[in-house]
């Protein structure tokens, strides 16, 4: 008892600076800029962590820079709410912030609710994790879409409230698992727990949304901490100085908001605040417009139409694409999946050289392993054969050299084999969707449509994948990801994001018009935080500078069979890509040129488009156009 006479006998600034010490205690976290600079922050007052953060200059210039952006802070590789408590944050923590596209003006805690959450002990908080990809038949829970690329977000709750008023409060689900039965299934025992529970023992544990059933949700549990404190949803969108005259309107000569005068809750007085709810609600139904609802669902419309722009593609363009999936195929070695392929013209499949390159005998200039390709794998129950490779005509492992990475294996003549795609030929776009087909993971044939990330844009999706993982640097070490970046900065190769990762090199690349512009080769693959494999980045080599360097090697080897079943393939760009392999002539090939000169005196010149073809490797003068059709 002594203790306590002793502290109310405390003059009032001693005794509410002790009550704030034992509130919040200063505490310091780093805030992370970029791969190689970070900054200390010392905080020392309650508030949220966004409040915390302005306590940096740098960031209140970088907040200024992305005015009308969503501001997002990572810890520990998930995403939290800018109006987390800041005594979350532990000593020492690291904090990543990036800015996305906003879809919607960002929440923010006003009035009674606001010094609420400034006055709860650290003990008092619960905090759990949350998958951004929900469950079967809710993919989709993120407001913003951009969010999807982080695999987890933080909610933070109070100790007694509910789950639903934690996911409600912290404002980035959509409001359409609020509306049927949805429950959280713990991702490590799958136990699942309603909304209406309430968050006690849910710390520090990772949960997926899934649909339970369609029924409406439960009611909250009695006693629960739901919605005593919240005020509607419209006051929260109101501006932070507006926040801030609530709070202190103690200099205006009225009562200031603190803990000690906060408006708490009646004993026994729960059936009275739901009947006075429900009456409220019944009556706003009768005065509310309709036009903020209509603008948000034009605003989703707006957001998910625009990022899906350039991935739209004609009924008639996806039919090509489908036709042409029946010449792709899957590279196998005694059986076992080991890359992908498609028939390139004739009997010639092309691949990556890396698939084959393990089991060819340079001396013998033979496979020393049997290999087969597939065209019908697209059913895990079929076991259809496949088709023997009689030859590998030729090949090159030179992955830095852009068309550096091919192999071409001959198969029989007398085989039964889907059209010839070079066909189809086209030349890399510099932007915009593009399909790959292929085998990924040894699987059934699959299609990817993803985006083309363009070379100038090659380095910021390093850093992305960086900014996502730094807090786990004893997984993925940050001199990976600035390799990376410095790998692909100058390579002309086409870059892109894709799912296509294990025995899917070799898989033709289409652009928009169903063209193959180039051959899928490989990826810059790390384990992410969460266990999972990914890739920074994927890349192709162009199906034109393959070309240009197989029709050389077919000259130089003297595979003169499988060079009249090329010539016999016409296509539209026939001549610009003979083009390209004159220049490369021109670098100083010497074996080239000598391999042409004895094919003039041989008896192949019989062979009209053959003749045709070395004449124009012989013209000294400007070159005449070729017509081979």
């Amino acid at each position: 008892m002594a203790n306590q006479s002793d502290e109310t006998c405390l003059p009032p600034a001693l005794h509410n600076a002790l009550k704030d010490q034992e509130l919040h205690s200063n505490h310091s976290f780093l805030l992370r800029w970029n791969i190689n600079s970070c900054s200390n922050i010392t905080c020392n007052k309650a508030g949220t962590v966004e409040e915390s953060l302005k306590m940096s200059a740098q960031f209140k210039k970088t907040t200024a820079k992305n005015k009308g952006k969503e501001l997002v802070i990572l810890r520990e590789g998930r995403a939290i709410s800018p109006n987390s408590p800041c005594i979350l944050i532990k000593q020492g923590d690291y904090l990543n912030v990036k800015y996305v596209k906003a879809v919607e003006q960002p929440r923010k805690l006003v009035g009674a609710y606001a010094s609420l959450c400034r006055n709860k002990r650290p003990y008092e908080l619960v905090i759990f994790h949350v998958l951004t990809k929900g469950g079967k038949s809710i993919m989709k829970i993120l407001k913003n879409p951009a969010l999807r690329a982080i695999h987890e977000i933080t909610i933070f709750a109070y100790k007694g409230e509910t789950v639903k008023r934690a996911l409600k409060r912290d404002g980035r689900l959509l409001s359409t698992i609020f509306k049927k039965n949805f429950v959280l299934s713990n991702k490590s025992t799958s136990v699942k727990t309603e909304l209406s529970n309430i968050v006690d023992e849910l710390n520090d544990e990772t949960f997926q949304i899934i649909l339970l059933d369609r029924s409406s949700p439960p009611e909250s549990l009695p006693g629960s901490l739901d919605e005593a404190y919240l005020v509607p949803n419209e006051i929260q969108g109101q501006s932070e100085s507006e926040n801030d005259n609530t709070l202190k309107q103690d200099s205006e000569g009225n009562e200031k908001i603190t803990a000690g005068n906060l408006p708490v809750e009646i004993p026994n007085s729960k059936r009275m605040q739901n009947q006075l709810c429900s009456q409220f609600t019944e009556s706003l139904k009768g005065i509310k417009t309709q036009i903020p609802k209509l603008s948000h669902i034009q605003n989703l419309f707006r957001v998910d139409f625009g990022q899906s722009a350039q991935m739209c593609r004609e009924v008639d363009t996806l039919k090509k694409l489908m036709g042409h999936s029946d010449s792709v195929c899957q590279v196998r070695i005694n059986g076992k999946p080991n890359g992908s392929g498609f028939l390139l013209f004739g009997s010639c499949v092309l691949t990556n050289g890396h698939v084959i390159q393990n089991i060819y005998n340079e001396t013998r200039g033979q496979l020393i392993e049997r290999v087969s390709v597939h065209f019908s794998y697209e059913r895990v129950e079929q076991t259809e054969p496949g088709l023997d490779v009689v030859e590998l005509v030729c090949f090159e492992c030179i992955p830095d050299v852009p068309g550096g990475d091919w192999a071409l294996l001959k198969l029989s003549d007398n085989q039964m084999i889907p059209k010839a795609l070079l066909k189809h030929f086209g030349f890399l776009p510099k932007d915009g969707g593009i399909s790959i087909i292929g085998h990924p993971d040894g699987g059934v044939k699959k299609t990817d449509p993803c985006l083309i990330v363009p070379s100038q844009n090659r380095i910021k999706v390093a850093e992305r994948h960086y900014w996502e993982n730094m807090d786990f640097v004893q997984l993925v070490n940050s001199r990976f990801f600035e390799g990376v970046a410095e790998s692909i900065y100058q390579k002309n190769f086409l870059t892109y994001e894709s799912c296509f990762y294990h025995c899917s090199s070799g898989s033709p690349v289409f652009d928009k018009e169903s063209n193959v512009v180039a051959v899928h080769s490989g990826g810059y693959i790390y384990r992410s935080a969460s266990g999972e494999t990914q890739s920074v980045i994927e890349f192709a080599h162009p199906l034109s500078a393959i070309m240009e360097r197989l029709i050389l090697q077919l000259v130089v080897r003297g595979k003169h069979d499988v060079l009249k079943e090329y010539l016999a393939c016409s296509y539209a760009q026939h001549e610009i890509v003979m083009e390209g392999v004159k220049n490369l002539v021109k670098k100083g090939n010497v074996d080239f040129r000598n391999a042409v000169n004895n094919l003039c005196t041989a008896a192949v010149l019989k062979d009209v488009r053959l003749n045709k073809f070395l004449k124009f490797f012989c013209q000294t003068d400007e070159p005449i156009p070729m017509d081979i059709s």
